[in-house]
């Protein structure tokens, strides 16, 4: 079609998608250069959003004491969190690095103002949630222009949002969407971290996709032939 992509550019977009990992442990002390991190964030800045209210805000950490301060919050958070999980899965549980706080030359909280574009935004009007998955897309947007320039990000969700904001000094209307670590990496792992260390493997999508209502079966064969030929690994036809 007159408007797709050439076939590199496409398969440079699916590259990006397929080798985006959440970065831990693989995280290199080189600092970001300025113009990297500015188009990494323009990358974000460019994401759709609902009413086109741009409901994000971008809080650029390097700050050592304030790191650290987040990393404490984090270390109270995972203790209560590993108290949930019993046996060999609260075993693995601890072994596992959740976080790159500290490692990570930037960190990066994107936030989420829900009151941005007054008191009836055009889209929001119905699902007042709208403010929140745009701003999701927003790290999408940077997650995936990162991975293309060979910078690893990853999200530490487990912290008490409200002691993060608290923290950053955000307005009571500012929601800490995104806490990320950002930065160089010695390597991209070849498949997710969580599936290699055997907590949790890739659902097979032919069990996710329905046709017209829940659990219907498809009736498409060709479709259904191609999500289970597709592995992911290379640019589908």
């Amino acid at each position: 079609m007159d408007n797709a992509f050439s076939s590199s550019e496409r398969q440079a977009v699916y590259r990006a998608i397929f080798e985006r990992r959440d970065v831990r442990s693989q995280f290199l002390p080189t600092a970001i250069p300025p113009a990297l991190l500015a188009r990494l964030l323009h990358a974000a800045h460019h994401a759709p959003s609902v009413g086109f209210m741009q409901p994000w805000d971008f809080i650029v950490i390097d700050a050592p004491a304030i790191k650290q301060q987040v990393k404490g919050l984090f270390d109270v958070a995972n203790g209560d969190a590993a108290q949930l999980f019993a046996g060999e899965q609260g075993a693995l549980y601890r072994r596992l690095k959740l976080q790159g706080i500290i490692e990570a030359p930037i960190n990066l909280c994107i936030t989420c103002d829900r009151q941005r574009g007054g008191p009836h935004v055009l889209g929001r009007t119905s699902i007042l949630e709208m403010d929140l998955f745009s701003a999701c897309l927003a790290v999408q947007n940077l997650w995936l222009a990162a991975r293309a320039e060979g910078i690893g990000v990853g999200w530490v969700s487990i912290l008490d949002n409200q002691k993060l904001a608290e923290l950053l000094q955000l307005p009571p209307h500012v929601y800490p969407l995104a806490y990320l670590c950002i930065g160089y990496v010695s390597e991209f792992l070849p498949a997710p971290e969580l599936a290699s260390a055997g907590w949790r493997q890739r659902l097979p999508l032919t069990e996710l996709v329905h046709a017209n209502r829940w659990q219907q079966p498809l009736s498409d064969d060709a479709l259904a032939a191609a999500l289970t030929g597709f592995d992911g690994g290379v640019l589908p036809p």
